[in-house]
């Protein structure tokens, strides 16, 4: 009898954790015989050449994997490696994501690849891109930290046109392909220009953003998403990749656009992954980012060298974060999330600049963070409590520029305030220089020192600040 209660409690476990076989029965006719095939999905970050989910070509021409004992739902495409290179449909479109709900045993599903994107002409995907508020601002923008190129789109709000004299916030966003345009995302859009767009439009939004999205690379998105390595899966050099953000990126739009530059007025926010490298961005970061979006965050990828470097570097108490995800994601989603909270809160951040959302049926899929996105975006507006006994503060709504900076930098201060009392800080707090300063107005930098400094700008109750780089 204890042999027998053994057995069924094993079987129990088993078909809890059931496996699953993807098969390819048919491919194109012009895949090429050499080809490796792969499946990126939900189960890897959407990774489309991840080594460790190729398929294995079988003799009669087909192709399949056995994905490892799991539960829940799954989401995943076959590609042939990257995005460029994803399954699409008859006519050449995008498919949506294939899924599969794991069940009490074993189970094979078998699929028909009808396109490869790269290998059958044209696409019947109408592109959002055509939207006159979104431009790719790049294609092969240098990320000279890494050696590499990447797409850069640019969404400019409605009145960016016409209202010439006005300046804006900006968001930062990753995973590019998927923030505006149905047709390069590998998994859906966010829709982040029709939400922006549609909130300028009802008076809900009344400064608007500006939302600079960097594409992923889908071979090194894992990568560049964490600054640690994760044995199976990659990762390390994500403090290139927000260096690259804050030293190269952020400088080339704040010169080139009218943009806020202070912290009160930046953002950075992500996905999955993302959500990892946009935690990670403002920690290593304090006086560049003031608000984040942490969308699913893939904090299992790097837990334990994550929290340790939250206890390290606290954040500035003065930024937002907004959590949300679906609390069936999986089992470590919302207990990490959760965690990640009460060690930013016990680092010093007051529970008002802290947003905690798990929804009963988020998915970790772009039409979840689509229909988030909105709700996020408004909640990360609003100003930032700085101390928890104190209210929140007023923005100065300023920019200065450029930045790194060589011999001056320029004040562009409201039309409201007429001067404002500036100091630079070195790291040690240090005042290094102060002036009172107009709008327009050079000031000279030739005497500081190259390296970084903490830039502050205060005009009555209005304050503002932001990270300054002498050359």
């Amino acid at each position: 009898m204890k042999h027998t209660l053994s057995l069924l409690l094993l079987l129990a476990t088993l078909g809890a954790h059931a496996q699953v076989t993807l098969k390819l029965a048919s491919v194109p006719a012009n895949t090429p015989a050499t080809a490796t095939l792969y499946v990126a999905g939900s189960f890897n970050s959407w990774n489309p050449g991840s080594a460790a989910h190729a398929l294995t070509k079988n003799a009669d021409g087909s192709y399949q994997i056995t994905l490892p004992h799991s539960t829940g739902t799954i989401e995943y495409k076959f590609t042939r490696g990257a995005w460029a290179s994803v399954e699409t449909n008859a006519a050449n479109g995008s498919v949506p994501n294939r899924s599969y709900t794991f069940g009490a045993g074993p189970a094979t599903v078998a699929h028909t690849v009808l396109n490869w994107e790269d290998l059958a002409g044209g696409s019947s995907c109408t592109s959002s891109a055509l939207n006159p508020n979104v431009r790719v601002m790049a294609t092969a923008f240098q990320i000279p930290q890494l050696g590499r190129t990447r797409r850069v789109w640019l969404y400019l709000p409605n009145d960016y046109a016409t209202n010439t004299a006005k300046r804006y916030p900006v968001l930062y966003l990753h995973d590019g392909q998927n923030v505006f345009d149905n047709c390069t995302s590998f998994s859906g859009e966010w829709g982040v220009d029709e939400t922006l767009s549609q909130l300028q439009q009802q008076g809900l939004d009344a400064t608007g953003s500006i939302v600079v999205a960097v594409d992923n690379d889908g071979q090194q998105r894992l990568n560049e998403y964490s600054p640690w390595n994760n044995p199976q899966y990659g990762g390390g050099q994500g403090d290139q990749y927000v260096d690259f953000l804050v030293q190269t990126l952020k400088p080339y739009i704040d010169s080139n656009y009218r943009t806020l530059t202070g912290r009160e007025y930046t953002g950075i926010a992500g996905s999955s992954m993302g959500g990892l490298i946009s935690v990670y961005a403002a920690l290593k970061y304090p006086q560049v980012y003031s608000k984040v979006g942490v969308f699913s965050p893939a904090f299992w990828f790097a837990e334990q060298p994550l929290f340790q470097y939250v206890q390290q570097h606290p954040a500035n108490p003065a930024t937002r974060f907004y959590f949300v995800s679906g609390t069936q994601e999986s089992q470590t989603m919302v207990p990490l999330m959760q965690q990640m909270r009460d060690a930013l809160q016990s680092g010093g951040v007051p529970a008002a600049n802290l947003s905690f959302q798990a929804r009963p049926d988020g998915q970790h899929a772009e039409w979840f963070w689509k229909r988030e996105f909105g709700a996020a975006y408004q909640w990360l507006s609003a100003p930032a409590t700085v101390t928890a006994a104190s209210p929140a503060q007023t923005a100065l709504a300023f920019s200065v520029y450029p930045v790194p900076a060589r011999d001056a930098v320029t004040v562009q201060l409201p039309e409201t305030v007429k001067e404002a009392r500036l100091e630079v800080l070195d790291s040690t707090g240090r005042i290094m220089l102060k002036s009172k300063v107009r709008s327009g107005q050079a000031v000279d930098v030739r005497k500081l020192s190259k390296g970084a400094y903490f830039l502050r700008l205060t005009a009555g109750k209005q304050a503002g600040s932001q990270a300054l780089i002498k050359e």
